[in-house]
């Protein structure tokens, strides 16, 4: 209980605690790898079959993630932070340099034309660029275009009519040194398991893209670290800002990281699963009453309009009709599960790996002629981002968990102890009690 009672102290988000200074400035080296579907089968997609695809990767950039603009409120019991995060691009650890060409979607114009799809004018201007420049539902460009932005012809015509429209496109346009909004966190003060807990998000304590309260809700930390005394029975809750929504990991198996025990949490297939499987998922589907399949999510709402669906990498849980759209599919458990690997008596990461992938979503618009295909379902970015604990704090956890390991082994050694010392008084006391007679009458025996 002592033992606890000083992890618990020790895991606050105040200056001059070891927890405080791991979340400022995780120690750990933290890794971004995206990997990109390239398409092989244009022409054929364009006459109706499903869509080919070749996976290259990866790319890997070791990703920088302080928390910068701290503030303790509320007499330290909250704190409020931005997450400002860089991306170093790795060469050793990539497969290629960031000019590598890939085949992909248009994404940029899929969404012009949807965002626009009832104005005749710019549905108009919109058809004839794309004729005229002979741009198509399909571009290549390289690793680092389509990661972090190009200037796009199109968005730059329209800036004519939309002159707030940025003519920048990227995946991940404007994230690189950048954050995502600030958050207030829980001290964990009061309360050991409201320890880095997100109160709000750029000012809100929930959402507004989903159609009810429940998926609105914003619960649980950043992911990034969880309160101390964590049991097996335990539901832990995240909320991420890249899927637009909470979510939540439950205990899969005992683990041990570099010597240091550690359980595993993964999300259960219910997170994603379709209403039919979970009804309380019925408020992700956007608009109200457009549900799709389980396993994939549409973020367009929390994405400038972009017709942006989210999975786990090559439809990992999702239904079958998704891997079976997108010839190359190959999903397994291993490589495209997200996990959390955590020590249970410190609520520390041992070793992470949370893992997405971006997908397009096309349907045809008759406004525009260009659109020659009906519906698909593009897979175009998984990604990983992994983490794996470091040897100086490994060091320090070797000790924490040494001392957990006396102080539980103290009870068994005091009983232990007792029943050898009961052993040695019982002999004793036996020996006192024999009789005298009986030692005289076996003198004689002894000596004929």
């Amino acid at each position: 209980y002592s033992l606890c009672l000083g992890i618990n102290k020790n895991m606050v988000l105040k200056n001059g605690t070891m927890a405080f200074e791991a979340w400022e400035n995780p120690p750990a080296p933290i890794y971004m790898q995206f990997y990109f579907f390239n398409l092989t089968n244009p022409m054929e997609v364009l006459d109706g079959d499903r869509p080919a695809v070749v996976e290259i990767g990866p790319y890997t950039y070791r990703e920088y993630r302080p928390m910068e603009q701290v503030n303790f409120q509320d007499n330290g019991t909250k704190v409020s932070a931005v997450n400002t995060k860089t991306y170093i691009f790795q060469p050793n650890m990539s497969r290629g340099p960031e000019s590598d060409l890939i085949r992909t979607v248009n994404i940029p114009a899929m969404t012009v034309m949807e965002k626009f799809k009832d104005n005749f004018i710019v549905a108009n201007v919109i058809s004839s660029y794309m004729t005229g420049t002979d741009q198509g539902l399909f571009v290549t460009h390289t690793v680092g275009e389509l990661l972090w932005g190009y200037e796009d012809g199109l968005l730059k015509a329209l800036k004519t009519f939309q002159p707030d429209l940025d003519d920048v496109f990227g995946l991940f346009y404007k994230t690189n040194a950048s954050n995502d909004g600030e958050y207030v966190f829980f001290s964990g003060q009061e309360n050991y398991k409201d320890f880095a807990r997100v109160d709000t998000w750029n000012s809100q304590s929930s959402l507004d893209w989903w159609t009810s309260d429940e998926c609105n809700m914003i619960n649980g930390t950043n992911g990034a670290f969880f309160h101390s005394v964590i049991t097996k029975n335990e539901t832990l809750y995240m909320f991420s800002s890249d899927l637009c929504r909470s979510l939540y990991a439950v205990y899969e198996e005992d683990v041990n990281v570099k010597g240091i025990p550690g359980y595993r949490f993964s999300p259960p297939s219910e997170v994603f699963a379709n209403l039919t499987v979970n009804p309380a998922n019925a408020g992700f589907c956007v608009p109200a009453g457009n549900c799709l399949g389980s396993g994939v999510l549409n973020v367009s709402g929390c994405k400038q309009g972009a017709p942006i669906i989210m999975s786990s990498p090559h439809f990992y849980q999702a239904d079958e009709k998704y891997v079976q759209d997108v010839f190359g599919m190959n999903p397994e458990k291993e490589q495209h599960q997200t996990t959390i690997d955590i020590n249970p008596l410190t609520g520390i990461v041992l070793q992470a790996a949370k893992r997405l992938q971006v997908n397009v979503y096309v349907e045809k618009i008759p406004s525009f002629s260009v659109m020659r295909i009906s519906v698909i379902n593009l897979a175009l970015l998984p990604s990983s981002q992994s983490v794996l604990i470091d040897d100086e704090s490994v060091a320090k956890l070797k000790a924490i968990v040494t001392e957990q390991n006396v102080v539980v082994n103290i009870p068994f050694m005091l009983i232990g102890l007792g029943i050898i010392l009961g052993g040695i008084f019982m002999f004793l006391m036996c020996r006192q009690k024999v009789p005298e007679s009986t030692a005289a009458e076996r003198q004689p025996l002894l000596s004929s």
